[in-house]
């Protein structure tokens, strides 16, 4: 009797407004890949880079809100670089097919999502972040607002919430293993 077996996935739920770091650790597949004292340096030293955007309030600083996370595309990018990594964003012209997912390279790590979304009936609009992933061959959304990981049947399902979110508004940025 053959029994499948999937490879054990790592994944945060969603806290307040730190999708970015749930994202960042999802995609690690890590605990504390990375942390809010971790993403927390990166927006201060941000703020320091540029004075004159960086110190207007000792909650909402020009890249993260203190209280609720909520950090920015800067914060990501810099925090993936710390780890050796290059972010490239895709070209929103381009479908979801110019994506290589199939694999044929160890050099696309996963894929990091900034969707648009509604909440409160509409009535405040926002971003979520969300990691992609290839584990032992198979993609997972990780969503953090997603109770468990969502493992994609195939390469098209993938492809088509790629385009399907590329059309709402979202961008897609996609995580490297090596230096371009």
């Amino acid at each position: 009797m053959e029994v499948e077996t999937r490879a054990q996935i790592y994944h945060e739920r969603q806290r307040l407004q730190f999708c970015l770091l749930h994202s960042l650790n999802n995609l690690f597949q890590e605990k504390d890949a990375f942390t809010r004292a971790y993403l927390n340096a990166i927006s201060e030293r941000l703020d320091l880079d540029d004075p004159a955007k960086g110190r207007w309030s000792p909650i909402f600083k020009s890249h993260h809100n203190t209280i609720t996370g909520n950090y920015d595309i800067n914060v990501l990018i810099a925090a993936l670089e710390g780890k050796g990594k290059t972010v490239v964003w895709h070209d929103r012209r381009n479908r979801a097919s110019a994506i290589d997912l199939d694999g044929h390279s160890d050099k696309l790590m996963g894929i990091i999502l900034n969707i648009p979304v509604r909440r409160c009936a509409g009535l405040w609009k926002s971003r979520h972040w969300v990691a992609l992933r290839r584990i032992e061959g198979v993609w997972y959304n990780l969503d953090s607002e997603f109770a468990a990981p969502y493992a994609f049947k195939d390469l098209e399902e993938v492809r088509k919430l790629l385009d399907g979110i590329i059309a709402d508004g979202a961008e897609i940025l996609l995580v490297n293993n090596e230096a371009q």
